[in-house]
């Protein structure tokens, strides 16, 4: 399957480019024609041309999750940078099916991880520190059943919550899962546009923070902007959806920018003061 995968990766190199085509048109080309409104809300959201934003989540907590996933785009579970358990973050999402979009932060590429993300009912995976077009191309291939990748099907509340009200679990989920890979370090800037291109990522993510801790450019600096620039370049050319970590770009450059790590809930809601509990990552910590 890696190599069909990498191949396919290839063919969409040698491709087109995005011409005056809108943002994500690639991901709206591997969609095809008429279909139904994804219940990934978050992934309608950006197919429909808007920004999405989360709230990090990085202790168990299943009433602050069911207070405040409904006015959010999606929520954003930090199992990098956090000690939660599967099982934690599959309570939570199990305390109220259906009421927002919950996405995963993985710590690593491998089979094991992405399976358990998939099986509790995540419908986002966020690929921290991609460097290369194999790490993003596991990514991929273990989100998807086959023939986009090579998902094994098994027993989790997945199929239970998303396969509801007469909608068949195993035939929408590649559609609705969300790819999302951040570029954090140099390398991975060199080689922004060879892993915007592999088929089956979605959005391309600048982490704002990570790129200064691995450059050692201050946000200030000059050459941190090239480096976002490129990623802004490739990710566009690509045809894929863009995101950077810090809300602050959505108004800086609203056209370009699409996916944010945390910012403002959609409806005005206010999450409520729970000693820090609503964000392991934190507001002020952008990863």
């Amino acid at each position: 399957m890696l190599p069909a995968i990498l191949a396919a990766a290839v063919v969409c190199l040698q491709g087109q480019t995005a011409g005056n085509q809108s943002q994500g048109w690639a991901v709206r080309a591997a969609l095809g024609g008429s279909r139904p409104p994804l219940y990934n809300k978050a992934k309608q959201k950006l197919l429909d041309g808007k920004q999405i934003f989360s709230i990090a989540l990085s202790r168990r907590d299943p009433e602050l999750y069911c207070q405040v996933a409904p006015h959010y785009d999606y929520v954003w579970f930090e199992m990098q940078h956090s000690t939660m358990s599967y099982a934690d973050v599959e309570a939570m999402i199990a305390a109220c099916p259906r009421v927002g979009t919950p996405m995963i932060r993985v710590p690593d590429e491998l089979e094991s991880t992405i399976q358990k993300a998939t099986d509790i009912g995540a419908l986002g995976i966020i690929m921290p520190t991609v460097d290369t077009v194999e790490k993003a191309v596991a990514t991929v291939k273990y989100s998807k059943f086959p023939p986009e990748g090579r998902r094994s099907q098994g027993a989790g509340q997945a199929t239970s919550i998303w396969g509801a009200n007469g909608v068949n679990y195993r035939q929408t989920i590649n559609d609705n899962i969300l790819v999302i890979a951040m570029i954090e370090t140099p390398e991975g800037v060199k080689k922004a546009l060879d892993i915007a291109r592999v088929p089956g990522v979605d959005v391309i993510m600048g982490a704002n923070t990570d790129l200064t801790n691995f450059s050692g450019f201050p946000p200030s600096d000059p050459r941190y902007h090239a480096l976002f620039t490129q990623i802004r370049d490739a990710t566009l050319k690509a045809g894929k959806f863009l995101g950077a970590t810090t809300p602050n770009y959505a108004s800086t450059d609203a056209a370009d920018f699409r996916v944010f790590y945390t910012g403002p809930s959609f409806d005005g809601y206010q999450p409520p003061g729970r000693g820090g509990r609503q964000g392991g990552a934190g507001r002020g910590n952008q990863p």
